[in-house]
């Protein structure tokens, strides 16, 4: 077996699983998009914080919409980079949930202990997901230098 084989069986096309749960994370996002976005425009007479909900959630089920579109188009060896602005992903909406969740609790008074709990593990596992896909991704990518790819 030479180089270009090894580098074609390490960077080979999506498995049916990864490709399977990456139509989930598509078409879950154009949904979500597309429900919050049918709800936000039929409640015309919304507060400005919950209109800004509306559109940040919009934003979320769109940003996996096109991850999700921008996976299933490559046709070249991606190497764990979807694995990589997945990770990304994750992290920017529960770091965004984080947030709105600590601007509720200042403009509230605070919110329940447990809120708390689910929004530090949530960040705390997208952290997590992002540094484990980072982690292949620079050894897929050695792994490659090092066959001469």
């Amino acid at each position: 077996m030479n180089a270009d084989e090894l580098i074609s069986r390490l960077s080979g096309p999506l498995s049916l699983r990864r490709r399977v749960l990456t139509v989930v994370a598509l078409l879950g996002g154009l949904l979500g998009a597309a429900f919050v976005g049918v709800l936000w425009l039929t409640e015309p007479a919304l507060p400005g914080r919950t209109q800004l909900a509306f559109g940040v959630l919009v934003l979320i089920g769109l940003g996996w919409a096109g991850y999700g579109g921008w996976v299933l188009s490559r046709r070249t060896p991606l190497f764990a980079l979807d694995r990589v602005v997945a990770g990304w992903l994750a992290l920017a909406a529960s770091g965004l949930l984080a947030g709105l969740t600590v601007l509720v609790a200042v403009t509230r008074g605070g919110v329940s202990p447990v809120a708390y709990a689910v929004v530090v593990l949530l960040v705390a596992i997208a952290a997590g997901i992002l540094l484990r896909a980072r982690a292949l991704r620079a050894a897929l990518l050695r792994r490659k230098r090092e066959l001469g790819g």
